[in-house]
């Protein structure tokens, strides 16, 4: 799937976009309307985009993932290797603190990304906040030029902004590039 980014300057305008895209096939599954104006949304029936959407939730979680795994399994291969207790404490154990420890990072990745708005969103908060309605169309890859194609005819006010990938890769900033924890 791949998410196409429009901005709006006004709620009508993305409501014209949504009911076009629904007659189209869209559904409310994969289409998102993120905006200052909330109660305008709600108040459209416009499908608001969701605390996922918004907040660094999963990425941070993911990282904090692969950071507490790292952590961990380094404390602990690194304790049975050098000190008694390697050869004295069961598998069990070993196993035990690498869990907590990655339990432990995925949460205080979650405690971070509650904190944070989406990497993937980030570089639209301007535009949101002086105003715009940004939306959020996920579509197959096979269907991606039919919406382009639609919204450069039928909406020439619903600016293309991007595209990006649905998957959230805990290697990947806002830039789109990779990197390492």
């Amino acid at each position: 799937m791949k998410r196409l980014y429009y901005l709006t300057p006004t709620l009508q305008s993305a409501e014209r976009v949504s009911d076009s895209l629904h007659e189209h096939g869209v559904t409310d599954w994969h289409f998102h309307i993120l905006s200052k104006d909330e109660a305008g949304l709600t108040r459209r029936r416009l499908h608001s985009a969701n605390v996922l959407h918004k907040l660094d939730l999963i990425h941070s979680m993911e990282r904090g993932l692969l950071c507490g795994g790292l952590l961990g399994g380094s404390f602990v291969i690194t304790a049975m290797i050098f000190s008694e207790l390697g050869n004295l404490a069961p598998p069990a154990v070993w196993i035990a603190l690498l869990v907590f420890c990655v339990l432990a990072g995925t949460w205080i990745g979650g405690m971070a990304g509650v904190n944070m708005e989406n990497y993937k969103i980030r570089r639209f908060h301007d535009a949101i906040e002086n105003g715009m309605h940004l939306l959020m169309i996920d579509v197959p890859k096979e269907d991606e030029t039919v919406v382009k194609t639609l919204l450069a005819q039928q909406h020439p006010d619903a600016v293309e902004q991007g595209e990006d990938s649905t998957i959230i890769n805990p290697f990947t900033s806002e830039d789109g590039k990779v990197h390492i924890v």
